[in-house]
């Protein structure tokens, strides 16, 4: 018999192309990822791995199993949250992947509330862009997702994933003090200005360049405070959403933009892992938390 947890190594190679990306996606080390390949391979007595360069890629048996494996795992995940179910007991191990601002502004009260509510449940927090989280959440790397989804770049969900809206978040124009621009204007007015933005791959960056067709943005920051550090030294302006918007520090002001800039936050799970009872515990626990921050 096939042991599920090399399967789960397998399973994390073909999807995240190393072993390195492999072992943090399974919380482990590259070596353990190895050894459970090694394992599998005589185990099964078919040649899974192969190295390509530094790396390893999977053969043409390994993709095959790869591809089984997905649709077992998904199998176990469904039996998993029945049994959680039939139990009716917000148990186990709860791992939620979120964008950074959700991080900050709701993730710390709803973990705090799982935890006072449900000390029998752990928990665990991953920061990543939308994307990423939802990759994660498609490959059973993690239970739930808190993801931004702006109108105008729209996330593509899998088959196998349920979301549901949180609410949404409005963001506004951040600039220096003395800026020309005040009150209200619109995304066309601040064409020719100097942007901050995100970096590129990031969905915030993402919705820039689209609603800006043409803008370059001469500086790419992660973090909203380091954005505000730069426009209140005077090098720019940035679209800022205002959930777990740090504290405008002196020397920047906001100009609110004609229409609102507005993003859908969105929570996501597995539909095989629907009727577990910790996922709709989070779910009660996010909502509480958006609440609270409204």
């Amino acid at each position: 018999m096939i042991d599920l947890g090399r399967l789960r190594a397998l399973h994390a190679v073909a999807s995240y192309k190393t072993v390195l990306a492999a072992g943090q996606a399974l919380h482990c080390t590259p070596s353990a990822v190895s050894q459970q390949l090694a394992k599998l391979e005589r185990e099964t007595g078919t040649t899974l791995v192969e190295k390509d360069g530094r790396g390893l890629r999977l053969t043409e048996a390994g993709r095959l199993l790869a591809q089984h494996a997905e649709r077992v795992l998904a199998t176990v995940d469904e039996a998993e949250a029945a049994l959680a179910a039939h139990r009716d007991t917000v148990t186990g191990r709860l791992t939620v992947a979120a964008f950074a601002t959700a991080c900050r502004a709701l993730l710390p009260w709803a973990l705090h509330r799982l935890a006072s509510e449900h000390p029998q449940l752990s928990t665990g927090l991953i920061e990543v862009n939308p994307h990423e989280g939802l990759e994660a959440l498609h490959r059973g790397h993690v239970d739930l997702a808190v993801l931004d989804d702006w109108p105008e770049v729209a996330l593509h969900y899998p088959a196998g994933i349920a979301h549901v809206e949180l609410g949404w978040d409005t963001a506004d124009l951040i600039v220096p003090s003395g800026h020309r621009l005040t009150g209200s204007t619109t995304l066309a007015k601040c064409r020719d200005e100097r942007w901050i933005a995100a970096k590129m791959g990031d969905i915030c960056h993402e919705w820039l360049v689209r609603v800006q067709p043409g803008v370059q943005p001469d500086f790419h920051v992660v973090e909203f405070e380091t954005q505000l550090t730069l426009i209140a030294a005077g090098l720019g302006v940035a679209v800022i959403p205002r959930l777990g918007r740090p504290t405008l520090p002196e020397g920047v002001r906001v100009v609110r933009l004609t229409p609102e800039p507005r993003r859908k936050i969105v929570i996501a799970w597995r539909e095989a892992a629907a009727a577990r009872p910790a996922i709709k515990a989070a779910e009660r626990a996010l909502r509480s938390a958006w609440a609270q921050h409204r």
